[in-house]
C-alpha cells in the first residue's frame, strides 16, 4: 500500500470520526433550539403573520403540536453556521439524454393517454378557458405528482416554518409560511390537511403557497380551490399558471428539426428569436417531414439545442419558455413537450440521438467558460454548466478558429480556449 494511499485511509477515519461525535452535540442542543422555535413562533412569526391579516385563533389552530422537522435537507440549527455548498466542480455532469427515461416516458404516456379521455370534457372546457392544451396540463399533472397519485407525507406547515427558522434559504420560506397562513385563513384548506412535498410544494400541481394565491382556481365550484382532492381544479389551476405567466393560444410548444451543417449552432435562445419562415428559409425543416404550421410562419420562433450537434434539434416557441416558468430548466420543458405529444397523438422519442456526452468536469466547463469570458464572450452563468449561452458562445469560437461549431464542450476542446 503506497504511502499516498495510506494517507488517505487516516483522512478518512478521522472524518468519520469528526462526523460521529458532531451528532451527539446537536442531538443533545435539539431541545434548546426546538424552545427557540416555540419563540420565534410567538414573538418573530406572530408579528409578521398579525401584519399579513392572519387572526390569533388561525396562528395557533396551524401551529397546535408542530415541532421542527430535522431531516430536512438544508437545515441551519442556531448557533451553527450555513454549510458551505459542496464542492461539484470536481463532479462529472450528465448527458442531456439521462434525462429523458423512455420506460418512464412510455408509462407516464400511456396513463395520460387513459386519464385525458376520462376528463376529456372537463379539459375541452379548461381549454376553451385558458388556451392551453389539455395534453400540456395532463403532462405537467403527471410529472408532477404522478397524476395524483404520488404520496405527499410531509405537513406543509411543519417544512415551512422548519426551513423559515432555520435553513439557507430563511426568508424565502418565510414568506411561503405566510402565504401557507392566509390559504388557512381564508378557509381554502385547514393545517392538517396541507399536505406537501419535503420542499413545501403543494398538492397535485405542486404548486408553493403564494403561487396557490396566485393561481389556484376553483373550476369545479364547490366553494374554494382544492388542488389535493379535485381534479378539475388541479388541471385547472395549472393551466391557469401557464396562462398568466404568458401562454399563446393556438401555438405549438415547439418542433423537433434538422439543422443543417451550414447553419451555425451558435445561434440559440430566446434573445434571439425570429419568425420560424426565417429559419425554414436556411433550410431548417422539421424531422417528422412536415412543414410548420401556417399560423406558426410569422411568428416567433428560437432555436434550441441542448446538446449542441451531439443531440436532437429544435425550434421552439415562446410557449416553452413559458414551461420554463413552472420549472426553469430546458430539459424539464422538453420532457413536458415530448410528453404532451405522445400523450396527444402516440408520438415517441425524439428522432434524433442523444451521443453519449457530459464525461467532461464541471471544473474543465468551468475554466472554458472563464476563457471565454476573458474573451469578450457572454457565457450566462459561470458555473460549469453548459447553458445556452455557453453553448452559442463556445460555437462562436469555434467557428472564429476555422472549426466546425458543434456548441457543447467536449474533451478534445480541453485546453484550447485560452
Amino acid at each position: 500500500m503506497s504511502k499516498r494511499t495510506v494517507e488517505r485511509a487516516i483522512a478518512l477515519v478521522f472524518a468519520m470520526i469528526v462526523a460521529l461525535l458532531s451528532v451527539p452535540a446537536l442531538a443533545q442542543n435539539r431541545p434548546d433550539v426546538e424552545k427557540q422555535f416555540q419563540g420565534w413562533i410567538v414573538g418573530d412569526l406572530g408579528p409578521a403573520a398579525k401584519k399579513a391579516g392572519i387572526s390569533e385563533k388561525t396562528l395557533r389552530a396551524a401551529f397546535q403540536g408542530v415541532t421542527l422537522n430535522w431531516d430536512l435537507p438544508d437545515l441551519v440549527p442556531p448557533g451553527t453556521t450555513p454549510p458551505k455548498h459542496q464542492d461539484q466542480t470536481q463532479a462529472e455532469f450528465s448527458s442531456p439524454g439521462a434525462y429523458f427515461s423512455e420506460k418512464r416516458l412510455q408509462g407516464l404516456a400511456a396513463t395520460g393517454r387513459g386519464l385525458a379521455s376520462t376528463h376529456a370534457a372537463v379539459l375541452k372546457k379548461i381549454e376553451a378557458t385558458y388556451g392551453v392544451p389539455g395534453e400540456i396540463v395532463v403532462a405537467i399533472w403527471g410529472r408532477e405528482s404522478g397524476f395524483g397519485r404520488a404520496k405527499l407525507p410531509y405537513s406543509a406547515v411543519q417544512v415551512l416554518a422548519t426551513k423559515a427558522f432555520m435553513s439557507t434559504r430563511k426568508e424565502m420560506f418565510r414568506d411561503e409560511l405566510i402565504a401557507a397562513l392566509k390559504m388557512i385563513e381564508r378557509g381554502d384548506v385547514d393545517a392538517a390537511t396541507m399536505k406537501g412535498s419535503w420542499a413545501g410544494a403543494l398538492g397535485q400541481p405542486q404548486f408553493m403557497p403564494s403561487s396557490y394565491l396566485k393561481y389556484a382556481v376553483d373550476f369545479d365550484r364547490d366553494g374554494h380551490p382544492d388542488i389535493w382532492n379535485s381534479v378539475p381544479d388541479s388541471l385547472a389551476s395549472i393551466a391557469h399558471y401557464l396562462q398568466k405567466e404568458g401562454w399563446s393560444r393556438g401555438r405549438d410548444w415547439g418542433f423537433e428539426v434538422t439543422i443543417p451543417e451550414r447553419v451555425s449552432c451558435a445561434q440559440e435562445g430566446p434573445d434571439l428569436a425570429k419568425p420560424i419562415s426565417q429559419w425554414a428559409a436556411t433550410g431548417i425543416t422539421r424531422i417528422s417531414g412536415k412543414d410548420f404550421p401556417a399560423a406558426d410562419l410569422k411568428a416567433s420562433g428560437m432555436m434550441l439545442v441542448p446538446a449542441g450537434r451531439h443531440g436532437p434539434e429544435f425550434i421552439v416557441t415562446p410557449n416553452f419558455y413559458v414551461l420554463k416558468e413552472y420549472n426553469n430548466s430546458d430539459l424539464y420543458a422538453l420532457f413536458i413537450g415530448n410528453l404532451a405529444d405522445r400523450i396527444a397523438s402516440g408520438a415517441g422519442p425524439f428522432a434524433a440521438q442523444w451521443d453519449d456526452i457530459g464525461k467532461m468536469l464541471r471544473s474543465d466547463v468551468l475554466a472554458m467558460q472563464k476563457a471565454l469570458v476573458a474573451k469578450g464572450y457572454d457565457v450566462g452563468n459561470v458555473d460549469g454548466l453548459p447553458g445556452y449561452k455557453t453553448r452559442r458562445s463556445l460555437g462562436d469560437w469555434q467557428v472564429k478558429n476555422g472549426l466546425a461549431p458543434t456548441c457543447y464542450p467536449h474533451p478534445s476542446l480541453k485546453g484550447k480556449i485560452r
